[in-house]
């Protein structure tokens, strides 16, 4: 069975760029009893665990416009790799993020994303999505 889990995944990070706009478009991408959560010791306290699409929307929502957390913001997703069983996906991916933030800082960071995707009749949704950081640094200031 193909299964091409990618485009939810990319949609995902794309709702998640700044300045973007998800109008209600996030919720579609996850199940109704979806879990995200941080990994690792700096993700794991910073995020902690989310369950239940509502919340996962609501705990997003935090970070993008109108909220200021972000100046701008951009995800670039690397190849990964996908396991399918039956009605569901498994992925592993390293995503880079650069961030300028509304308090001025900048930040480059990596993270390794486990997504588990349930495969619905119309498209796949994501049912666990798992984000560690891998490393951070900040960007130097433009001229």
């Amino acid at each position: 069975m193909t299964v091409d889990v990618v485009p939810t995944l990319t949609r995902y990070l794309a709702l998640c760029d700044v300045p973007a706009s998800a109008e209600g478009e996030l919720g579609e991408l996850f199940t109704e009893d979806a879990v995200w959560e941080g990994g690792g010791s700096a993700y794991g306290e910073r995020y902690g665990r989310t369950e239940g699409r509502a919340a996962i929307v609501a705990m997003l929502s935090r970070y993008l416009p109108p909220d200021l957390h972000f100046r701008t913001n951009v995800h670039l997703l690397f190849p990964g790799s996908v396991d399918v069983n039956g009605t569901t996906a498994q992925g592993s991916w390293r995503m880079q993020q650069l961030s300028h933030y509304g308090s001025g800082g900048t930040e480059v960071m990596v993270a390794r994303l486990d997504v588990t995707f349930r495969l619905d009749a119309d498209r796949p949704r994501i049912s666990a999505f798992r984000t560690e950081r891998i490393f951070s640094a900040p960007l130097p200031e433009e001229r």
